[in-house]
C-alpha cells in the first residue's frame, strides 16, 4: 500500500474547469505546462486556415475546434465570432460545460517566483476564484483572506464576508502587455518586478483586462465574456479582451460580484510586432477616449437580474450612444445580441453536461 505522504493531492477543480487556448500553431508550449495542465480538459480554438493541422503533445485531453466547426455549430450566428484574431477564444467559453475557465496564450510559459520555483498559475487562479472579493471597501493589506493577512483596523465588519469572485486577472513577467505606441518608445523594457499581492478591483473602477492569463467563473459571468468583433473584416484589433473586461466589470459591479488582479504571473515570451499592432490598434486608441467615459457612466436597470439581461441592455446602450462614434459599434451591438442568443442555445437552463469526447475530436 502506498505511503499516504507520497500520494499527490488531487488537482483542484479537476472536473470543474476547462483550459481554453486560441492558436494558429502547434502547441509545443504545453510541454512546459504539462505538470500543471495535464489533469485538465483543454478546449483549443484554431484560428486562421482550418485545413492546417495543429499538433498537440501526447497525453493531453482536448477538443479542437476550427472555423469550419464554428460555422457548423453556430450556423448564421457564427458571424459573432472573430476570425484571424485571438478573440476567437470566446467560442471555447461558449461550448464549455464546466463551471470555471482558464485561458492562456500559446506564447506564455511557466514563470519562476523569486525563490526560483515554478509558478503554478492555474492553482493560484483557482485560489483567487474560490476566495471572496472585497470590491466595496479597499483593504490596505490587499487580500485579507490570505494566510498571514486580515482586515485592517477600521474595515467595516458588515463587509468582511466579501462577495463571490467572478474574475481572476493574472499578470506577466518579461514582456509587458503594452499598446503599440508604448512598445515603440520602450522596445527593450521588460517587467522583472514580482509583486506578491492579489487585490480586489474596487466597485466603479474599470481596468484594462488582458486575456493571455485569465480565469473566471463561467457559471457566474460567462455570458459577459464576449471578446467582440475583431480581426479579419473589422476596423480594429487588440481590443477584444479590453472590451470584455469593461463589459464584465460593469456587470459585476451591478450584480455585486468581485474581480481580482495580481498573482499569478506567467512568463510572456515574445513581443508582437509594434508596427502591426499599431495598424490594429490605431482606431481603438482614439475610440477609447469615448469608450471609457461611456462605461464609467453606464447604469443598468434594477430589472437586469441576470448576466444575459445585463448584456442585452448594454448592447442597447452601445448602439444608442457609441453608434454615434462609428458605425462599427452598431455592428458590434448587434453581434453582442447574437452572442447571447448563441450562448443560450448552446447552454439551455438546466442542460446536462455533455459526454466527454476522445482526444482531438470535434463536436
Amino acid at each position: 500500500m502506498a505511503d499516504p505522504a507520497t500520494i499527490s493531492p488531487a488537482p483542484l477543480l479537476k472536473d470543474e474547469l476547462d483550459i481554453v487556448i486560441p492558436t494558429i500553431r502547434n502547441l509545443d508550449f504545453l510541454e512546459m505546462w504539462r505538470p500543471f495542465f495535464q489533469p485538465y480538459h483543454l478546449i483549443i480554438v484554431q484560428d486562421g486556415d482550418p485545413s492546417k493541422i495543429i499538433k498537440v503533445p501526447q497525453g493531453f485531453d482536448y477538443e479542437l475546434y476550427n472555423r469550419n466547426d464554428i460555422n457548423r455549430i453556430l450556423g448564421p450566428k457564427a458571424s459573432c465570432i472573430s476570425f484571424k484574431d485571438s478573440a476567437c477564444r470566446c467560442f471555447g467559453y461558449m461550448v464549455s460545460k464546466k463551471k470555471y475557465i482558464y485561458t492562456i496564450d500559446d506564447d506564455c510559459f511557466v514563470a519562476k517566483d523569486p525563490s526560483g520555483n515554478d509558478i503554478n498559475a492555474l492553482e493560484q487562479h483557482i485560489k483567487n476564484l474560490l476566495c471572496p472579493s472585497t470590491p466595496f471597501f479597499f483593504n490596505t493589506l490587499y487580500d485579507p483572506y490570505r494566510a498571514g493577512a486580515d482586515f485592517v483596523r477600521g474595515y467595516p465588519f458588515s463587509l468582511r464576508e466579501g462577495v463571490p469572485t467572478a474574475v481572476s486577472h493574472g499578470l506577466w513577467l518579461n514582456i509587458p502587455d503594452y499598446d503599440a505606441p508604448t512598445q515603440l518608445v520602450k522596445p527593450l523594457e521588460r517587467n522583472t518586478r514580482y509583486v506578491d499581492a492579489v487585490m480586489s478591483i474596487p466597485k466603479g473602477t474599470l481596468f484594462p483586462m488582458c486575456g493571455m492569463n485569465l480565469a473566471f467563473n463561467r457559471e457566474l459571468i460567462g455570458p459577459a465574456m464576449y471578446f467582440g468583433l475583431m480581426g479579419d473584416g473589422q476596423p480594429i484589433g487588440r481590443y477584444d479582451d479590453m472590451w470584455a473586461g469593461w463589459c464584465t466589470k460593469v456587470i459585476c459591479d451591478h450584480l455585486g460580484w468581485g474581480v481580482k488582479t495580481g498573482l499569478p504571473y506567467i512568463w510572456h515570451s515574445k513581443a508582437s510586432n509594434p508596427f502591426v499592432n499599431l495598424k490594429k490598434e490605431y482606431k481603438g486608441i482614439y475610440w477609447q477616449e469615448e469608450l471609457i467615459p461611456f462605461f464609467q457612466s453606464v447604469t443598468l436597470p434594477k430589472d437586469c437580474t441576470s448576466v444575459q439581461k445585463c448584456y442585452i441592455e448594454l448592447a442597447k446602450q452601445v448602439k444608442e450612444k457609441l453608434g454615434k462614434v462609428d458605425d462599427y459599434f452598431l455592428k458590434l451591438a448587434d453581434a453582442m445580441v447574437t452572442w447571447i442568443e448563441a450562448w443560450d442555445e448552446l447552454n439551455p437552463s438546466g442542460a446536462s453536461k455533455s459526454a466527454a469526447l476522445p482526444n482531438g475530436a470535434s463536436k
